[in-house]
């Protein structure tokens, strides 16, 4: 008898529900598993005749068992199951060659089963973890620093134990944790009476406690830090508890003036506090494709404008030479800029700004400014850019320049950086200028040629100068333990 027409290629990549379903079963995994194969038996079937004897071509079939993770639904198991059963294509009496990688699609077969076709798929990185639900935790943290300067350190008599403190600060003016530095000149005990102790104290809190870290330091004549010691965790502090060091420094190592520590006889202690405030939970539910963004190349971009001069409809002309600009960046930059091209004025109509006062290197720099938010050569020319950014309202350029003349004052410089201040309306730097000159220059600035032609063109900063001077004075306490009162009979 002969044998039936062999099965075609889909019949041969059919296989029964019956057989595969019962070995797939989900069970929930430890945190660090992943979905894996847990085993894959294969066999060989033939079709059979009506005696029973094999005929026809052979059909290779796959039982799978698998463990997925137990989020992922039916589908999802079938589909990865019928996914790995596709990949073992039917080989023929010729023999057949491995097929490509395809995705399957599972359909009813009508018999109590179900057949797999190959269709194509959306590619997808496996290298990838998907989530469909997330939460993101933002710890906040708080940061501040604070600076404690002692004069006349060496003059300190306090006994073993005894304790300096600072004045109170937060991280602003509405919050309401207050701190302070405590320093033991000579030690907190006989252990360390030999070391500065210096320890970070809770003075006030409107909470149970908080958690924070710290970090002090000592600066030196050049104002760099040195000595720095840090926690190495968040402490937690309540209010009248204080965490720091016992042996911060050896006094003898402080004391020695070849180490720079105290210049001026001035110990200067710089700390920095990192608050651990609340923090914030972001949860949802998306698939959204994660993008990479390009950054941002604004400033880079108005910088090459302004270089290659396209597209220009002002100049602007100052000692013979001249720059072509755009109204339009110079006006949304400048509010003096956009008052010039706004009403009618004669630059307006002439599409020129001739400009007297102003060095062209100076205006050079301060247009880079406009267009890219940058000054690369501000150090080199704080005190003419401070002045043209005044002229044309820059206030962010200004600052900048009030920082630098800061970062550069000397004896030398202090009057002229002063008369500049007072000038161009430069508060900041005015008042930095007259706490310099207070702060122990006082003689070595009234020596200077620049404080005595000061005297003659500008007294009312003299006045100024004295005035801040005995305000000062009047804050600072008196050194030593306060009279006793004599009674009188």
């Amino acid at each position: 008898m002969s044998c039936g027409r062999p099965p075609s290629p889909l019949a041969c990549r059919a296989f029964a529900l019956s057989s595969v379903a019962p070995s797939v079963r989900s069970r929930e995994p430890s945190v660090r598993q992943s979905p894996v194969t847990r085993g894959v038996r294969i066999t060989s079937v033939r079709p059979r005749n009506a005696t029973g004897k094999p005929c026809g071509e052979e059909t290779v079939c796959c039982a799978i068992e698998v463990s997925l993770i137990w989020k992922i639904g039916l589908y999802e198991r079938i589909m990865a199951l019928a996914r790995l059963a596709s990949g073992s294509e039917c080989g023929g009496g010729s023999g057949g060659g491995a097929p490509a990688p395809q995705s399957a699609r599972v359909t009813s077969n009508g018999a109590g089963g179900m057949a797999v076709s190959r269709v194509p798929s959306p590619l997808h990185d496996g290298n990838t973890p998907v989530a469909e639900n997330w939460c993101f935790t933002q710890v906040k943290v708080v940061k501040f620093s604070y600076m404690w300067t002692i004069n006349n350190f060496s003059f300190c008599r306090e006994e073993m134990g005894e304790v300096l403190k600072s004045s109170t600060f937060s991280a602003g003016a509405s919050d309401k944790l207050k701190w302070c530095l405590r320093v033991n000149p000579k030690g907190l005990d006989e252990e360390s009476k030999d070391y500065l102790s210096l320890y970070l104290l809770l003075v006030s809190c409107n909470k149970s406690e908080v958690r924070a870290k710290f970090k002090f330091s000592i600066l030196n004549a050049k104002r760099e830090e040195t000595k720095a010691m840090e926690s190495q965790r968040a402490y937690r502090f309540v209010q009248g508890k204080d965490w720091g060091f016992k042996k911060f420094i050896r006094r003898d190592f402080l004391l020695d003036e070849a180490n720079g520590l105290l210049p001026e006889d001035k110990l200067t202690i710089f700390c920095e506090v990192s608050v651990v405030a609340d923090s914030i939970n972001i949860s949802g539910q998306s698939n959204v494709v994660q993008f990479k963004v390009p950054e941002c190349r604004l400033s880079d971009d108005l910088g090459a404008l302004f270089d290659s001069e396209r597209f220009s409809d002002v100049t602007l002309a100052v000692g013979g030479r001249e720059f072509q600009a755009h109204k339009a960046i110079l006006a949304a930059r400048s509010p003096v800029f956009a008052a010039m091209f706004e009403h009618e004025m004669e630059e307006r109509k002439r599409n020129r700004v001739d400009i007297t006062d102003v060095d062209h290197e100076v205006l050079r720099e301060m247009l880079r400014f406009i267009y890219t938010d940058r000054a690369p050569n501000l150090d080199k020319m704080a005190d003419d850019l401070l002045a043209a950014a005044d002229k044309y309202a820059l206030d962010r350029l200004k600052v900048m320049c009030e920082e630098a003349l800061c970062l550069s004052l000397s004896v030398e410089t202090a009057a002229d950086t002063l008369i500049l201040a007072d000038l161009h309306s430069a508060d900041q730097l005015k008042a930095q200028t007259i706490d310099f000159i207070n702060t122990s220059h006082a003689t070595d600035v009234m020596d200077t040629i620049g404080w005595k032609n000061m005297i003659s063109s500008h007294p009312h900063l003299i006045a100024e100068a004295f005035r801040a001077l005995a305000t000062q004075q009047q804050q600072i306490p008196p050194i030593g333990p306060p009279r006793k009162r004599v009674k009188q009979a």
